[in-house]
């Protein structure tokens, strides 16, 4: 045989094993698959020529992972430290930029930035906008949150999206709600015309002429909507809404009322007059939880669509306006669909809940 003799290599069971898992791994590198390749085909007595064939790769790259492996097992498949500068921020320095992000403020600021976080560590900017990313921390956003006090959180939920997933037959599931201080708005300056590149515009500041208040049902089955107008907020003028809904629900149905604990909705006058009225089922929403009642989400886009843009006179003019946008909202009423279970709801709330947990603990 010609060439120089080639070091004998041979396996052990626990090293072929983590070999063959290394080839099989999904999230190894293919650089270090292709080297476990070739190792396990080399201790199978296989040609170094054969070996570059098979495997596609150049002999010269089949002895060197070779003989690496044979002078340093599993350890020489690794890749070899590269030169460069040594590192000037270590673990310390990592660990105290976190705990100071996370535990302190600087002087006369809420939170840190990059800028305020380098002068304090005497580090780059770039170096604390490294760990920050590496770690998930962004001291600039705030998000809000209410978590709920309501001892019968659990229940209302359960409750309240019953009704929304499998609503009782021979009955009428509306979501009640008011809108109150709906501001009569209107610009300080005219309004120019929309033009060709150029986006609506109008005057910063405006003109309020007073206020009026929408009480809403929401039809959870088809959309529909009945809705009147009051200049005030108060269990009188609900009173007045409860007989509105009664005489536009069919007699011969029940009505299913989901609404919150506001003092307008449990004033002493509207607990008797459900007492009056038994067809009446009142399902109350967990405090706060807003989002369960849909009847918000109507008002949203009620204001998006109508309210935020417009400019009105006198409260009578947003007054009819609203009357308005009510009839052109019934020609084509759409519900809105509940997707989420219960117990969705509530595995959702417990993810957001446990880093919290683990923190006071």
């Amino acid at each position: 045989m010609s060439g120089r003799p080639k070091a004998e290599l041979i396996l052990t069971e626990s090293e072929r094993e983590q070999l063959q898992a290394l080839t099989m791994r999904r999230k190894t590198a293919q650089a270090l698959a292709l080297r476990a390749r070739i190792v396990l085909a080399c201790a199978d007595g296989i040609d170094n020529k054969i070996v570059s064939a098979r495997l596609r790769v150049t002999q010269q790259t089949v002895s060197k992972w070779r003989a690496r492996f044979v002078a340093h097992r599993l350890d020489g498949l690794l890749d070899a430290p590269r030169p460069g500068a040594p590192k000037t921020i270590n673990d310390s320095h990592v660990d105290a930029v976190i705990a100071k992000t996370l535990e302190s403020a600087p002087a006369g600021e809420t939170h840190w930035s990059t800028r305020t976080m380098a002068r304090e560590m005497k580090i780059s900017q770039t170096a604390v906008s490294r760990i920050w990313r590496a770690f998930g921390l962004q001291p600039h956003r705030q998000e809000t949150f209410k978590r709920s006090g309501d001892p019968l959180f659990v229940d209302e939920v359960r409750d309240i999206v019953g009704l929304y997933l499998d609503p009782p037959l021979k009955a009428m599931v509306l979501s009640v709600d008011e809108r109150s201080q709906i501001q009569v708005l209107d610009r300080t300056q005219p309004m120019p015309p929309l033009a060709p590149d150029i986006a609506e515009r109008r005057t910063h500041d405006n003109l309020r002429h007073g206020a009026t208040t929408l009480f809403a049902a929401l039809d959870i089955a088809t959309g529909g909507v009945i809705g009147e107008l009051h200049r005030h907020h108060r269990s009188s003028e609900f009173l007045l809404f409860l007989r509105t809904i009664d005489a536009n629900v069919p007699s011969d149905l029940d009505v299913h009322l989901v609404m919150d604990n506001d003092g307008t909705h449990t004033a002493p006058s509207i607990k008797n007059w459900f007492l009056r009225h038994p067809r009446f089922h009142v399902h109350v929403t967990p405090t706060p939880a807003l989002r369960n009642n849909q009847i918000e989400r109507w008002f949203a886009t009620l204001t998006e669509k109508y309210l935020r843009r417009g400019t009105h006179r006198s409260t009578r003019q947003l007054e009819d306006a609203i009357r308005n946008y009510l009839d052109v909202y019934d020609t084509n009423p759409r519900p809105f669909i509940w997707s989420k279970s219960a117990d969705e709801i509530l595995a959702c709330l417990e993810r957001w809940c446990a880093p919290i947990r683990k923190e006071s603990e």
